[in-house]
């Protein structure tokens, strides 16, 4: 009998399916989670995902369920169901819908740079993309009121808008590749302003800290600061290659004498190749820091926070 078929008695299905210690433990945690082929499952077949977690946890699932079953319900579960209020989540706001829809946005925006209108309306559509995602993956134990969401997304979108604009004006007679950049501007710009005021109400209370057997320890402002600029740097470092080597890539392609022939797959083409944290507690705040002194006998050097998406 293979491991995957066994006794499911006893079975954690919240348990880790690999060593979340490791780099590339946690690598395979999110790959799972967010494989783009999840989102063409039925809404049945989510449905009867969401019953076998719930069963499972309670020690009830059906005679003759395997282990195999139960990771692929867990598969399911966490690509379409919020882990806080265990709502199911809009497709388009689904992590697993970030590479198929980043590819497309990304791609269009990097082919239609060249006049006003199609730069105002795909960055329009990329930060209402950003914005959909940022609602439907929430935090709910740190809610965020529609009103500041609102702003958020004005202020993104604005600010997008206003850099592609703006660049767009100033690079007409710069060399081609510079126009083709002005995208990747608009973004990194967007994602300055649109993170932290999507996250503010954390600048302003602090977010928790756990030691390493996660136990909460206290709010801490500037571990919710230095999450939120990883967060920033991570989102523009994740756009860089595809939006900033691409344009290199069909500078050249595009003065081939085939590909001058067959512009209407430029477009197409584009889309194709767009292909926890720890924290030192000498970083916290000194309050906090006095606090978990006191608390803990054993010197305590990290602390643990959730740094965000």
């Amino acid at each position: 009998m293979s491991k995957m078929e066994g006794d499911v008695s006893g079975f954690n299905i919240d348990a880790p399916r690999w060593d979340q210690r490791t780099f590339l433990g946690r690598v395979k945690h999110f790959f799972n989670i967010t494989d783009p082929r999840t989102v063409l499952v039925p809404e049945r077949e989510l449905d009867w995902a969401k019953v076998m977690v719930e069963k499972s946890r309670i020690g009830v699932v059906p005679p003759g369920t395997q282990v195999e079953q139960l990771l692929y319900a867990k598969k399911l579960y966490d690509s379409a169901f919020h882990p806080d209020t265990g709502e199911k989540m809009n497709v388009i706001g689904r992590m697993s819908f970030q590479v198929p829809g980043g590819m497309i946005i990304t791609g269009f925006m990097l082919q239609f740079y060249r006049t006003m209108p199609a730069v105002i309306f795909w960055q329009w559509v990329n930060q209402s993309f950003n914005a959909l995602v940022n609602y439907t993956n929430r935090n709910a134990a740190s809610p965020t009121s529609l009103r500041q969401m609102a702003l958020s997304y004005i202020s993104a979108t604005t600010t997008a808008v206003a850099t592609a604009v703006s660049m767009n004006m100033l690079t007409k007679k710069a060399p081609p590749l510079l126009g083709r950049w002005v995208p990747f501007a608009a973004v990194a710009a967007a994602n300055c302003v649109n993170i932290p005021m999507m996250r503010q109400q954390e600048l302003i209370e602090g977010i928790c800290v756990k030691d390493r057997n996660d136990n909460e320890i206290g709010q801490s402002r500037r571990a919710a600061a230095i999450g939120i600029t990883q967060v920033v740097i991570s989102r523009i470092t994740m756009a860089a290659p595809g939006m900033i080597l691409l344009p290199v890539l069909m500078e050249r392609l595009e003065k081939l004498c085939f590909m001058k022939k067959v512009k209407v797959l430029h477009a197409p083409l584009q889309v194709m190749l767009s292909g926890c944290f720890e924290l030192p507690v000498s970083y916290l705040e000194p309050e906090l820091q006095d606090t978990i002194r006191a608390k803990y006998r054993e010197l305590v050097p990290y602390v643990y926070f959730n740094k965000g998406l």
